[in-house]
């Protein structure tokens, strides 16, 4: 069989698969030996380890190394690579080939900085405990078509074997976080096409059927490159009723780095006229002399939920692409909603449980600052920090329970209303 690259895929797709497959880049020179006489050998790997896997032999023509993705259970890929180090290594000896030969993960930009972790926690508790050397390409090689990094691992097979579960497992984890957020994300915006957005992993050949009809990062207008997150650990399966009718118009104040004023204006303001016109929003920016002496600047944000979706998206995306917050960093912004003062109670609710609640949610840091005094329209602000999946689930659910105020405060319709029904005994 061929996979959708041309190249021998094998084995059939296990039913306890992980939607992310392994993918790993190994020397050209040692693609025959792992495919076999007759594609004998590779027909073994995926019967042992129950694994698919492709080689995608016809990728860059006369590059140096070819990729090769696995699809099967966490398990099943750890063995077939093991294998595939393992067939590498005994080639390198029969041929005498003397240089060393690393184990090459490619893993998707969107998980790399929770890979790394801050100042690099996490990369190095993982090189110490599979005692490996591990590095990780620039951020400046990634390019709308190839949005992935090299992850090089060097030690011993057994070390590297040690280190990919690690790696994998982190990058997995960071994978299912981000589609729980996107799930509750479309169960709260109505008729929100996420995949049209390009948020996620994919035109990497490989990255799972389910995700095949979503255009890579920065294609069809994406969010490129950003990490979306809701942290390993922060997602939730609770979904709320969508607002009925037509979605009303809503006013977001996202505060960005004044330094990235010019990035989302562009040239003559092409930038942030093509992002009002995707979005569907109007979008603008306060003038530098509103905020004095901060290193911030007010964009004002009116729309729809859709539109603020997808303005936000792109001004998050943006930033990470033009790399304000440095190539480990998530991008966290400010966002500020003002909500009639008589409603500010509720968003904090009694001994601050909902306020509290709303941060475990949604993983964002969510703040009613007190004795403010409300502004001429009797409306406070409320404050939401926080990466853009966290962001947003907080700007949704304030505005699902400042909807929830208005239907209380709306008189009840007395014409033509049906008593109530006897109860029956």
């Amino acid at each position: 069989a061929l996979s959708r690259s041309g190249s021998p895929s094998l084995g059939t797709r296990p039913k306890m698969q992980s939607d992310i497959p392994l993918r790993i880049l190994v020397p050209t020179q040692f693609v025959g030996a792992i495919i076999g006489k007759e594609g004998a050998t590779i027909r073994n790997i995926t019967k042992q380890t129950h694994s698919k896997i492709d080689i995608h032999r016809k990728e860059n023509a006369g590059a140096a190394e070819k990729p090769i993705t696995i699809h099967s259970t966490p398990e099943g890929c750890s063995n077939a690579c093991t294998t595939i180090m393992e067939i590498m290594q005994k080639e390198a000896l029969d041929t005498k080939f003397t240089e060393e030969i690393p184990l090459k993960i490619l893993a998707h930009n969107n998980f790399v900085g929770r890979l790394i972790g801050k100042e690099g926690r996490n990369l190095k508790k993982i090189e110490q405990d599979t005692e490996t050397k591990i590095t990780i390409s620039a951020l400046q090689d990634l390019t709308v078509y190839n949005p992935e990094r090299t992850i090089t691992v060097k030690g011993t097979i057994e070390a590297c074997a040690r280190a990919e579960e690690e790696l994998m497992k982190k990058i997995r984890e960071s994978y299912e976080s981000d589609m729980a957020a996107m799930n509750l994300q479309s169960n709260l915006i109505p008729g929100l096409n996420l995949n049209a957005l390009g948020l996620f992993p994919s035109g990497a050949p490989g990255m799972g059927p389910s995700m095949s009809s979503i255009p890579p990062p920065g294609a069809h207008g994406g969010c490129s490159s950003f990490g979306v997150s809701g942290a390993p650990g922060c997602s939730s399966t609770k979904v709320w009723p969508p607002p009925q009718g037509h979605p009303e118009s809503e006013t977001v104040h996202l505060f960005i780095p004044a330094l990235a004023v010019g990035a989302i204006i562009g040239k003559q303001g092409q930038h942030i006229k093509q992002l009002s016109h995707f979005a569907g929003a109007s979008i603008k920016i306060a003038p530098a002399e509103e905020v004095g002496a901060t290193p911030q600047r007010r964009v004002t944000i009116a729309g729809p939920p859709e539109a603020q979706f997808k303005a936000q998206c792109r001004i998050f995306g943006k930033l990470k692409e033009e790399n304000f917050f440095g190539p480990k960093e998530e991008v966290k912004l400010e966002a500020h909603i003002k909500v009639p003062s008589f409603a500010a109670g509720r968003v904090i609710g009694k001994g601050g449980k909902t306020v509290n609640e709303l941060q475990n949610l949604t993983c964002a840091e969510v703040v009613v600052p007190r004795d403010q005094t409300p502004d001429e329209n009797d409306q406070v602000i409320v404050k939401i920090s926080g990466h853009f999946f966290a962001c947003q689930l907080a700007q949704r659910k304030i505005q699902e329970i400042l909807a929830q105020v208005k239907r209380q405060q709306q008189p009840k319709p007395t014409s033509g209303a049906q008593p109530p029904q006897p109860r029956r005994k």
